[in-house]
């Protein structure tokens, strides 16, 4: 199957901000690093990766519009919007600590249609385009056919961001630790994302998230056959943050289990 030249386009972007982001690796101790507000950081590598994947993606569509982490929005002529986080999983990155990857996504017309979420460490791509299911460097890539709780094995992102989500947060944790296979804390939801359509996990969970650290994970998610909704099972995961991710069976089975806690937490806080 051709790759969509949208598509290709965003690969092209997200391997030029990748080989920034490898070779920035070597003089870690000496980059320009700001704090955005508790526990958020940005380097002069998110922004210069954000500056290449731009300039990349409008060279070939100047009209499109640009949602990115570090530059805001751009409006464009047409309906396409690229929504673009050049480095997600930037403390990680500042530590050294190789679990990060570029992600950018494709709206048209308010609906995701190419995604691209890179591990520029291990070169693993990870690409969808609506209605064209999803890939692993070009290899078909499935959600896992884990169907019971207990056997899943869940990733997570702490709120880290806002501490009001910290108890609602800590209930669901406690709801779901002791029920499942295990929960994993990557720090980097873009791949966490990538990897639940790669069926290396089976659900996902996380409060207050961005439309960049969401947009191409979810269509990853979607076109290998899994589901994203937010905690009530809505659409609302964009505007909310709160997403809830997984193969079908376990996604169920998540929001069942939240559906309850989430009642309990919000009892105790109001």
């Amino acid at each position: 199957m051709a790759i969509h030249p949208m598509l290709n386009t965003a690969i092209k972007a997200a391997r030029r901000a990748g080989n920034q982001i490898v070779r920035a690796m070597d003089h870690l101790d000496g980059l320009s690093i700001e704090a955005k507000g508790t526990n958020d950081f940005v380097s002069e590598v998110d922004r210069n990766a954000e500056k290449t994947i731009i300039e990349t993606l409008l060279q070939a569509y100047p009209d499109h519009g640009i949602l990115a982490e570090e530059s805001g929005i751009k409006e464009g002529k047409t309906l396409h919007q690229w929504i673009i986080d050049p480095l997600d999983g930037t403390t990680n990155f500042l530590h050294g600590h190789p679990q990060f990857a570029v992600s950018i996504a494709l709206k048209f017309r308010g609906k995701l249609e190419q995604a691209v979420v890179y591990n520029p460490m291990t070169e693993e791509l990870f690409t969808a385009t609506l209605g064209r299911g999803a890939f692993l460097n070009n290899r078909r890539i499935r959600v896992s056919q884990v169907n019971q709780l207990r056997y899943a094995l869940l990733g997570t992102g702490f709120p880290f961001r806002e501490e009001r989500y910290l108890e609602i947060y800590l209930e669901t944790f406690r709801r779901l630790f002791p029920n499942s296979s295990g929960v994993r804390r990557a720090g980097s939801a873009a791949l966490d994302l990538a990897y639940i359509a790669a069926g290396r996990l089976d659900g996902f969970w996380e409060f207050h998230l961005q439309p960049w650290d969401i947009a191409a994970g979810a269509l990853l998610i979607k076109e290998a056959g899994g589901m994203v909704t937010d905690m009530k099972g809505g659409e609302d995961y964009f505007d909310s943050g709160d997403i809830l991710a997984g193969n079908l069976k376990i996604h169920q089975r998540l929001q069942k289990e939240l559906a309850e806690c989430l009642v309990t937490a919000n009892s105790t806080t109001n």
